[in-house]
């Protein structure tokens, strides 16, 4: 009898579960960077909205909040040292693309992954420089984005790094020679040197793979991740994602 009594109560409130709702008028304020190809302004400025963000991240968010049926504002800014912490401390506000590392791990709460990247330390086309270890490029000035996953990995590792807030100024930086190795994410860093007319940039080492998702901020109801991480495991299935990595890949 209590067994039966037990499994009852677990079909109600897995029920329940299924069928927990958000408050009314639920919506998540969403703020994202220029991180080509995965999200950009259409016009490559540092501030778009809505329908002006594109991007293989982009589409994706909007299809998974569309099947999740839950209401977003979305925002393009700058810089992402700002955004992010924005997002650490605002209840149910999200960011993409967000790298998931174990030391951000207990910051927010996840959905994905949305794509996969690596991470790679780069030099001029004209480099014969090959590295085997992150240890070897200690002894090189290494230019980085301020705060994302590439430069807070290599920070925790001791390294001195030449920051800038925005990634794209790395190119200049490297090409100048005012540093010798840009540590970035692969396919955007290559994405942003050919926005800016360079190609053919040397890959020094491979030293990570990396996984993109949209994290939001721990005060999220676990409702609204439950209803996003469902929605993308679909998409995978049916090959949403699949096409819309086509598009601009």
């Amino acid at each position: 009898m209590l067994k039966r009594i037990l499994i009852a109560t677990m079909l109600l409130f897995s029920t329940a579960m299924a069928r927990a709702e958000l408050p009314d008028n639920y919506k998540l304020v969403l703020l994202t960077e220029n991180f080509p190809p995965f999200n950009m302004a259409v016009d490559q400025k540092n501030y778009a909205a809505e329908d002006n963000v594109q991007g293989i991240n982009a589409d994706i968010v909007r299809e998974l909040f569309k099947r999740a049926g839950i209401d977003y504002s979305l925002t393009l800014r700058f810089p992402w040292d700002r955004i992010y912490k924005q997002v650490l401390e605002q209840p149910n506000w999200g960011l993409f693309s967000t790298t998931f590392t174990p030391e951000r791990e207990p910051l927010f709460k996840w959905v994905g992954p949305l794509a996969e990247t690596g991470w790679v330390l780069l030099a001029p086309s004209d480099s014969s420089l090959r590295l085997t270890s992150l240890e070897q490029a200690r002894s090189y000035r290494v230019g980085a984005y301020k705060n994302d996953a590439v430069s807070q990995h290599l920070e925790s590792n001791g390294f001195q790094l030449d920051n800038s807030l925005r990634d794209q100024e790395n190119v200049d930086k490297l090409l100048k020679g005012q540093i010798d190795l840009w540590a970035t994410t692969d396919p955007v860093g290559p994405y942003l040197a050919k926005q800016q007319g360079v190609s053919g940039l040397t890959t020094v080492m491979r030293f990570n793979e990396g996984q993109l998702y949209l994290a939001l901020n721990k005060g999220t109801p676990d409702e609204v991740v439950r209803r996003l991480q469902g929605a993308l495991n679909e998409m995978k299935k049916d090959g949403s994602i699949a096409a819309i990595q086509r598009r601009y890949l």
